[in-house]
């Protein structure tokens, strides 16, 4: 095999395991919510999140190589902002459902 070959195996090989990694993560993050309202707030977060992505990718693939630098900033700026957006959010609704539950009378 040449090193085309490699290359093009390793990047189709790499991209599997990305799709997956990212898969496994959305699941295991919508399956460990406890309630409803957690689980919606994921839900929209997880679709939201992976169409950024995609966007991002299909940028990466459209877009002549003297302008890709240009899909790299609103990507280094909205995803980690974004990840501390859904993680806050999530916290406070986990602490407003904890909240109601223990505000709730027994029996």
């Amino acid at each position: 095999m040449d090193g085309g070959t490699i290359g093009l195996m390793g990047g189709i090989a790499g991209s599997i395991l990305g799709l997956a990694g990212g898969a496994i993560g959305t699941y295991f993050s919508i399956k460990r919510t406890n309630t409803p309202r957690e689980r919606a707030f994921v839900i929209r977060c997880a679709m939201v999140t992976w169409i950024f992505l995609v966007l991002f990718l299909v940028g990466l693939f459209l877009l002549p190589v003297s302008w890709k630098w240009m899909i790299w900033l609103p990507y280094a700026i909205f995803l980690p902002v974004g990840i501390r957006f859904m993680n806050r959010r999530q916290m406070q609704i986990q602490a407003e459902e904890a909240d109601s539950r223990r505000a709730r009378p027994v029996g």
